[in-house]
């Protein structure tokens, strides 16, 4: 047991930050999957082969469970509204910072996949590009011509909106 307290110390940040991307936001669904996902990889922890770096495991883990989640429930991520509301002082800034984030937002999500979980967990989940090979089953310098194609295709995207 002292071994998989271990485990969740290191690599429970990283798990729990990819399971907001794929939840886009929701804490309370990251947090039930992040749990669901420890307690499958503790029971199948012996059975952990190391044919992957660990964290790529447990993030492979997350994602089925979230997959199965989605067929579950047949519906798409939902996105928590903030509680807090802007400074009346900065509101104009904060519209421009929205608008800006919810383009960003749009354009990442019209972006086909691997592009989109590629960068996303390049961006979000702070994976290395070797991470990110493990994770698809491909080389760490496809992880990185996809992760620079997609943010090219994010570029472009954003400036002809502009």
């Amino acid at each position: 047991m002292r071994d998989f307290e271990a485990v969740y110390q290191a690599y429970f940040g990283d798990v729990y930050r990819y399971a907001l991307h794929l939840t886009a936001g929701d804490k309370a669904l990251s947090e039930d999957l992040c749990s669901d996902c420890f307690l499958k990889a503790m029971n199948a922890l012996h059975s952990f082969r190391g044919e992957c770096e660990l964290r790529v495991w447990l993030c492979q883990i997350l994602k089925r469970l979230y997959l199965d989640y989605l067929r579950y429930h047949q519906c798409r991520p939902s996105v928590e509204v903030p509680e807090d509301l802007p400074d009346p002082h900065s509101l104009a800034e904060s519209f421009d910072l929205a608008n800006d984030a919810m383009q960003a937002h749009h354009a990442l999500h019209g972006l086909q996949e691997p592009y989109r979980e590629v960068f996303s967990l390049r961006v979000l989940g702070e994976l290395s590009f070797g991470q990110i090979g493990e994770l698809f089953g491909k080389s760490a310098n496809w992880a990185c011509v996809t992760y620079h194609r997609a943010r090219s295709k994010l570029k472009n995207e954003l400036e002809e909106k502009e």
